[in-house]
């Protein structure tokens, strides 16, 4: 039988963005598939060297609108790096607290739209929207908004956590422990979902280091890297924060690890609940006019949501000479050709629903 080429897209293809697979089949298996990027693209990189520094927070959180905290705060500690500012101790368990808690609601997305993406488990759709509609009226509660947070100014954040939202956090998290449950009782009971995951997409360990994928991809395939214990930044070191990884490989490993990352967020942020010192949290005031450039030039990297990411960036003194971002998804979307080889059609939405992609991090 010839190969056939098809046209997926540009509309959402079990995927978070608008992108274009030029896919090859025969039959009904995958020969090749060839993603066409850059719907979404808004120069946010030139963007930057326009507006003062602390104009461009942002921008940077549009990058991943489904988990935008952590694109704002890796921007705002590349500024900081490069101006020598330090960021205050109690500011630090705050961010951590915020960055875990959008972590969890990112994952939750996750499992969601992964259900539904393979057609069946609405009720698990609903359930992970519900529950991450939880998380956001934390945030909402710590931050003031519901979506777009912006809370990260130099050396510390705009507005600190308000007097009970220890107690609100910690009544959430022990719920989320219990529906935790729930979930995988629910979820891996059901055998379509399983044979649909299980053994399909199996990325190896050492195809996953050649391929330069990082987070949940890289740790569903066996490797123990997370930049919060490798390169660990803010109180991760002294919360004795725990690497999960998965064996498999397979979008199984991937989706498993996802559950076992929310429980260790949720660790996490009760270490943190409980020992956050007292203190002034607040950072900076805007200025058009920023400080003068110290280090000129920095390099931050952050473990997102959906893997490694790194912020280089050249400083003026007012503004953003340059700035090069390293996104995840994009690394990870260039993956998928290899995980997609020789699988049945339907499998690749299973797959591209396992690499939980955002493809506004894509185009940048």
């Amino acid at each position: 039988m010839p190969i056939t080429r098809i046209n997926i897209g540009p509309v959402h293809p079990s995927t978070h963005g608008v992108l274009r697979l030029v896919v090859d089949i025969d039959g009904d298996t995958v020969k090749n598939v060839e993603p066409h990027i850059g719907m979404l693209h808004r120069g946010v990189e030139k963007l930057v060297e326009t507006r003062m520094y602390m104009q461009s927070p942002p921008y940077m959180e549009k990058l991943d609108y489904i988990s935008p905290l952590s694109y704002d705060e890796a921007y705002v500690a590349a500024v900081e790096a490069a101006l020598g500012v330090e960021v205050k101790e109690r500011a630090q368990y705050v961010r951590l607290i915020q960055l875990e808690l959008q972590r969890i609601a990112s994952h939750l997305f996750f499992i969601g739209t992964l259900c539904n993406d393979l057609g069946q488990m609405f009720t698990t759709f609903m359930w992970a929207f519900e529950d991450r509609d939880k998380v956001l009226y934390l945030l909402q509660e710590a931050t003031g908004s519901r979506m777009f947070y912006v809370n990260m100014r130099l050396g510390g954040v705009v507005r600190d956590l308000p007097p009970d939202f220890a107690e609100h956090a910690l009544n959430f998290l022990d719920y989320l422990d219990k529906r935790l449950k729930e979930y995988e009782s629910f979820i891996e009971k059901n055998p379509v979902f399983m044979e649909r995951m299980k053994g399909v997409g199996v990325l190896s360990r050492a195809d996953a280091i050649d391929l330069g994928v990082t987070g949940h991809v890289l740790r569903a395939s066996g490797i123990s890297y997370d930049v919060r214990k490798d390169k660990p930044y803010y109180v991760y070191e002294k919360l004795n924060f725990n690497v999960k990884t998965q064996q498999g490989g397979d979008n199984f490993a991937r989706y498993k690890l996802r559950m076992e990352e929310i429980r260790e967020s949720a660790r996490l942020i009760r270490r943190a609940l409980n020992t956050i010192p007292e203190g002034d949290a607040l950072g900076m005031p805007i200025r058009l006019i920023g400080p003068s450039a110290k280090n000129k030039i920095s390099m931050v990297s952050r473990e997102l949501p959906r893997g490694e990411a790194l912020m280089y960036l050249v400083a003026d003194p007012q503004r953003p000479y340059r700035l090069s971002i390293r996104s995840p998804c994009f690394i990870n979307l260039a993956a998928l050709g290899h995980l997609t080889s020789d699988v049945r059609l339907a499998d690749l939405f299973a797959i591209m629903g396992s690499l939980d992609l955002v493809v506004a991090c894509v185009d940048r």
